[in-house]
């Protein structure tokens, strides 16, 4: 199994490193042939709208949709988590529209306002360590979003299907427990679909701001 890691701008050398700790095969990715060769796609940390600009004007976000329609897992922390949701506000902008969450671009204010805290999650017994830089709120999760983290009361960690979204940073961290999570999000998606081309995922059209269990993604 081969991850890619969207590889035109931001923090993908951090995702890379976390990556090469697990062990994990991986290759990043800036052209359409290279997102094809992969079974699992990782959108780093960054700028959203210059990574979006690109994806559009390279033939990327096609390529992107293409492994969707595949049933591929994916991974966004921070700005890759705006490229996933389905709206993105202040201000609106478009995105790939993957995981059913409504996002608010830089909530946590500007720079200098970025923080380490640490919170409980599902996916471990310690808390989580957790960089914030710039980061998004998540405003609202459709009906099958599971959160398995908060912080502040507010969701920072969810899985919505075979989509993780992180607002936070782990790559940043030395913690591999939220990479450990995807790299097996990523080898169930593999393992269940066999990348047919066929495949495809329902679409949700209702949100809500109340947790429920995860509705996993075809």
């Amino acid at each position: 199994m081969k991850i890619g890691i969207l590889a035109v701008q931001g923090d993908y050398e951090a995702h890379a490193r976390m990556l090469e700790r697990l062990g994990a095969d991986y290759v990043l990715v800036r052209t359409p042939k290279e997102a094809a060769q992969v079974h699992a796609m990782i959108l780093p940390g960054g700028e959203s709208t210059t990574m979006l600009k690109f994806l559009k004007e390279e033939g990327l976000e096609a390529a992107l949709r293409a492994l969707d329609a595949r049933g591929a897992a994916f991974f966004g922390t921070c700005a890759g988590a705006i490229l996933l949701a389905r709206e993105v506000r202040a201000p609106a902008q478009d995105s790939l529209g993957f995981a059913d969450l409504v996002i608010t671009r830089n909530a946590y204010g500007r720079q200098v306002a970025s923080d380490v805290r640490s919170a409980p999650t599902k996916l471990r017994a310690e808390p989580l360590e957790m960089v914030f830089i710039r980061a998004p709120w998540i405003d609202e999760l459709g009906p099958g979003v599971e959160v398995l983290a908060r912080e502040g009361g507010r969701p920072v960690l969810v899985r919505d299907g075979r989509i993780l979204v992180a607002t936070f940073h782990p790559e940043l961290t030395g913690d591999t427990s939220v990479h450990e999570y995807f790299l097996k999000l990523a080898a169930e998606g593999a393992a269940r679909n066999s990348f047919d081309s066929s495949a495809s995922k329902p679409a949700s059209s209702q949100t809500s701001t109340a947790e429920s269990n995860p509705m996993p993604r075809r």
